[in-house]
């Protein structure tokens, strides 16, 4: 079972387990079991082209981003677990947490982390009821968010990114998935407030 599986690989998700990731060494982190099913085709840093973003070279593409941001997850924390080639169709609530279901197979997991797109393509069962329209995008796009308390949708399923009602801009969506993983992080340290800083 996965203490934490984070559903999406755009800049949310990525941001998300990279900060989880990060947090190794510390006493109420270093043996989670951390997991990030990086499904990426539908993100949209695909066709995203960067010039106003602090840190980021004028030019740098999404697509850049994408594939830089799993190496940088695969070289620095190994430990979190990447699952590829896996789309997710349902997340059911159980007793312990969480079973994700996917095209190949089934997850378990005590925290999920949905961190995909806003569209109203969303295809993963069992989140229905928290679909509403969404607060900040214009009506004739028709996006969609689930409805959630800074980010918190409910016990143990969270939400980042566009997805939580945040807008469209890359830094946006990069925060809201590091809010959500020091959330989890502060819940793993006993409620203490957590957060991971690496200094030079």
């Amino acid at each position: 079972m996965f203490d934490a599986l984070i559903i999406g690989g755009g800049a949310a998700g990525m941001s998300c387990a990279l900060v989880l990731g990060s947090a190794k060494n510390k006493p109420y982190a270093e043996h989670k079991h951390i997991g990030i099913i990086a499904h990426q085709r539908t993100s949209h840093l695909q066709s995203a082209l960067f010039n106003n973003v602090l840190g980021l070279a004028p030019g740098t593409t999404g697509q850049s981003i994408l594939e830089s941001g799993i190496k940088q997850l695969t070289d620095l924390y190994p430990h979190v677990e990447q699952i590829n080639d896996e789309k997710v169709s349902e997340i059911i609530k159980t007793t312990e947490g969480f079973k994700v279901v996917t095209n190949k197979t089934t997850h378990t997991s005590k925290l999920v982390v949905i961190a995909v797109g806003y569209t109203n393509l969303l295809t993963i069962k069992g989140l229905e009821k928290h679909i509403e329209s969404h607060p900040r995008a214009v009506a004739e796009k028709e996006r969609i968010w689930l409805k959630n308390n800074n980010h918190l949708i409910e016990n143990g399923l969270y939400v980042a990114g566009t997805l939580a009602g945040w807008r469209s801009q890359f830094a946006i969506a990069s925060g809201s998935g590091a809010q959500v993983a020091t959330d989890i992080l502060t819940l793993w340290n006993d409620g203490k407030d957590a957060q991971v800083h690496d200094k030079v």
